[in-house]
């Protein structure tokens, strides 16, 4: 298991989960994912979020554990995603001299998820505002739409800890041997992609803090080289590529489109060009709006499919869409047998997008890629 230890007074109390198959019920998590809680002992004593209903006999054993007896004095919620946040009745009613710390937003939520009575339990912070422990201080920072609208970090002033709520989260357990940059970029650009400009406001406030360790929700705790990770999400929330290179994103049904990606491929590689293929009825759409993001360059190649756009294709426009796609130059590849279509459909979604151009020329293939397609190919390649 990674390190799990930040200090003698701030404790891990999360637990991994290797069971789940699709976290949020459609990204796929080979690897399982983790529920973080955190545990800091003081004069006080302060709980850092609690965790998804799937774990929350370990996570309340973690708990007692941390504790050796003593009682919570807080709760401090941060998200109010139900995979943190399931079991604030049951630790309130176990512990009901605790009081629970959030900002407005926070207990508008509350009511809303479970049936508390409050009164005399809440502590309401604002931005900037501080919670004495004893030795340690907690200071609150506002981070709405990173990613539900009443989310906010903490930072301990002490041991210089950011609590960054699903900031610098990550799909994967915490023995998962598996690079942070993989899965947190899929993470990232599939929950929190779309709020790039509320992601880069948070930025701008953690720049005033001096961080020594950063612990998420998910993933592991970041102790070392925080400047990588600062500066992938500084990457990821301006809709930077990380990479000069085109992705050739297909949906083929019977071959011939995907053999036409592959020879698009080819001659790319010809020019020297970084390719990668992808196959979007074979690979979940969360792995491919990774991919997409990753490169400045991109084709989509598709079928006609009932006077449309073959459903694979669409799913992951669409998808591209949602999270933001943006500053990326876009190829066009249809495919159609007797009234190619595709083109129009892809063209209509694209062109929705922020800053993205679409290279011309469009590629239109008849069936199966001959001379003429071959050429529009050829063009393509070019010009990309």
């Amino acid at each position: 298991m990674k390190e799990t230890y930040i200090s003698d007074s701030v404790l891990y109390i999360g637990a991994d989960d290797k069971t789940l198959d699709l976290f949020e019920s459609q990204y796929p998590v080979p690897n399982g994912v983790t529920y973080n809680s955190y545990v800091i002992l003081d004069e006080k004593v302060a709980v850092m979020d609690t965790a998804d209903q799937r774990v929350t006999e370990q996570w309340f054993d973690n708990l007692e554990q941390a504790l050796g007896g003593r009682t919570p004095d807080y709760l401090i919620i941060s998200h109010m995603e139900p995979d943190h946040a399931a079991n604030i009745r049951r630790f309130a009613e176990k512990y009901p001299e605790a009081k629970l710390v959030g900002n407005a937003k926070t207990f508008a939520m509350v009511g809303q998820f479970f049936a508390l009575e409050l009164e005399g339990r809440k502590v309401e912070v604002k931005e900037g505002e501080t919670l004495e422990l004893g030795a340690h201080t907690l200071q609150f920072f506002m981070a709405p739409m990173v990613h539900w609208p009443e989310v906010m970090v903490t930072y301990e002033q002490k041991e210089k800890i950011l609590f960054s709520a699903d900031g610098f989260g990550k799909f994967g357990v915490m023995d998962a041997e598996e690079p942070w940059d993989e899965e947190a970029s899929r993470y990232y650009l599939n929950i929190v992609g779309k709020y790039g400009a509320q992601v880069q406001a948070l930025l701008k406030k953690a720049a005033g803090l001096d961080i020594a360790v950063i612990c998420p929700l998910h993933g592991p705790i970041l102790k070392e080289d925080l400047a990588h990770y600062l500066g992938k999400y500084q990457t990821w929330s301006t809709y930077q590529p990380e990479a000069h290179g085109v992705l050739v994103a297909y949906a083929s049904i019977h071959g011939n489109t995907a053999r036409a990606a592959r020879q698009l491929a080819g001659m790319l590689e010809e020019k020297g060009e970084q390719v990668e293929l992808l196959d979007l009825t074979r690979t979940d759409v969360s792995y491919a709006v990774q991919k997409a993001f990753y490169y400045d360059r991109m084709v989509a190649a598709a079928c006609t499919y009932d006077a449309g756009l073959f459903p694979p294709m669409e799913e992951f426009l669409l998808h591209l869409k949602s999270k933001g796609y943006q500053k990326r130059t876009v190829g066009i590849m249809e495919n159609g047998s007797w009234a190619p279509m595709a083109a129009k459909h892809m063209r209509a979604i694209m062109e929705t997008l922020k800053e993205v151009t679409i290279q011309e020329p469009v590629v239109t293939i008849k069936s199966a890629p001959g001379e003429a397609a071959l050429e529009q190919m050829k063009a393509l390649a070019e010009s990309l």
